[in-house]
């Protein structure tokens, strides 16, 4: 986990650069909204509550890094982070999911990200615990008194001491095999848990919501702990056991107080589609919850406190990133009180061939460092020419021109194109190295690029 303290919006933006290509604007927004939440933390506790988070809406087509941004934001600063589509929400009173649920699960994410940390630091502990009892399975502990014997009969103390220091030793041999891995397939038998009851879902007046009751805790000892005694090696054991364990080392009271303030303060929602529910109010068709769906979302950007599972969680300082290419309608269709709460706004920019080339070699996580990494595992060496690179980019910009412009997710399906046949061949192939130039790339794809029918279908 990075310490916020230290990251400036400078070097925000630095990290998000090793992941995202251009989009400066949209980085220098994000990058102030992020150092914000730390000022805040560090403001006088009488203003803290009422200094309120920049919430921003991006703009730009699709594949331009708008859910990229966001999401590796939240990595950055190890936020809880959702991301929904605004259109999946329907207004109170219609079938649909209720935006309140938004909050619902964010909050189970989060207790999910804490309760994970959690364990990596009991987790030592835990296998500890784990190989203590894989010794009871394995090579039971002395019993003090001789289990015939009647109350108030005279042990013969000597035989039994020297009996309890024998299986002592064993035990002590047993543990350091155990210890430096000398047992693991070796078998024993372990009650455990058969799965949980499925979770039920509860009508509200909110519509269907999945609040996560169980039945088992709805009628709480009436119904006993389904238990079934399995085989299995050491080793699988260890990994149930040490779950267990772990599970005992942890306050999940402590858990879910962290988690709630986590959401609370530095969750992070991602309103992808906006502009699906901004527009004219229409009396028919699926527009008719268009309007509702801005009016329900209002309160939960604005400030409100939302009944979870883990209890009331108040969203006044989440972070609210929505997005929308908004080629039909623009932000200025939302109603005028969604628009108040979105005073940011991030116009992002088309991606060129020459950006392109930039995503396909720089980013950590570049598309062409995937497939090099893919084909080594077949032991078959991959090497792109700079001139096949900028071919593919080139083609990538082209159709994206031709037809519907998708970004830099064009270059996905320019590159399963390319790479189809030696992706296919690789197991079976005797050829180790291969080269792509442009040449190659240009004969590859000249047909389907050719036919712009053929290139709509394919590309």
């Amino acid at each position: 986990m990075i310490d916020l303290q230290k990251l400036t919006p400078r070097q925000i933006v630095v990290e998000l650069d090793k992941h995202i290509i251009g989009q400066k604007k949209a980085k220098k927004s994000v990058a102030i909204a992020l150092r914000n939440r730390w000022r805040r933390q560090q403001a006088p506790p009488e203003l803290r509550e009422e200094i309120m988070p920049n919430n921003i809406i991006m703009i730009g087509p699709t594949g331009v890094g708008k859910t990229e941004i966001a999401r590796r934001l939240s990595r950055l600063a190890n936020a809880p982070f959702i991301k929904v589509e605004a259109s999946k929400f329907t207004e109170v009173g219609y079938v649909g999911r209720d935006v309140e649920s938004i909050i619902r699960d964010l909050t189970d994410l989060s207790v999910s990200m804490v309760r994970s940390e959690k364990t990596a630091t009991v987790q030592k502990q835990a296998e500890q615990n784990a190989n203590e009892r894989l010794l009871d399975l394995l090579y039971p502990a002395p019993h003090r008194k001789r289990r015939g014997a009647a109350a108030g009969e005279p042990e013969n103390g000597g035989d039994s001491e020297d009996a309890e220091e024998r299986m002592r030793r064993t035990r002590e041999k047993l543990r350091a095999k155990l210890a430096e891995g000398q047992m693991e397939d070796k078998h024993v038998e372990l009650d455990v848990s058969s799965d949980p009851i499925p979770m039920m879902q509860i009508i509200s007046p909110a519509g269907i919501e999945e609040l996560g009751v169980n039945l088992q805790d709805m009628l709480g000892g009436m119904l006993p702990k389904k238990i079934k005694r399995r085989k299995m090696t050491v080793a699988e054991a260890r990994k149930h056991i040490a779950q267990e364990e772990a599970h005992k080392l942890i306050d999940m009271d402590h858990v879910i107080r962290e988690a709630v303030s986590r959401v609370e303060n530095s969750g992070i929602v991602f309103l992808d589609e906006i502009d699906k529910v901004a527009g004219e109010k229409s009396t028919s068709g699926p527009d008719v919850s268009r309007e509702g769906v801005q009016r329900d979302l209002l309160p939960v950007v604005e400030g409100t406190n939302v009944l979870t599972k883990y209890g009331m969680v108040k969203t006044d300082h989440v972070l609210f990133i929505a997005s929308g290419a908004f080629h039909v309608s623009k932000p200025s269709d939302l109603i005028p009180e969604l628009q108040g709460r979105f005073p940011i706004r991030v116009e992002l920019t088309s991606l060129t061939a020459e950006d392109f080339v930039r995503i396909l070699t720089e980013p950590e996580n570049a598309l062409i460092k995937q497939y090099i990494a893919l084909l080594e595992t077949e032991g078959v060496q991959l090497n792109f020419k700079k001139d096949a690179i900028e071919e593919i980019a080139r083609i990538a910009s082209e159709v994206n021109e031709r037809t519907e412009n998708i970004g830099a997710r064009r270059l996905h399906t320019v590159m399963t194109a390319l790479l189809e046949d030696i992706l296919f061949d690789a197991p079976d192939s005797k050829i180790k190295k291969i080269e792509i130039t442009g040449v190659r790339v240009r004969d590859t794809l000249k047909d389907i690029v050719a036919d712009e029918d053929l290139s709509r279908y394919i590309l």
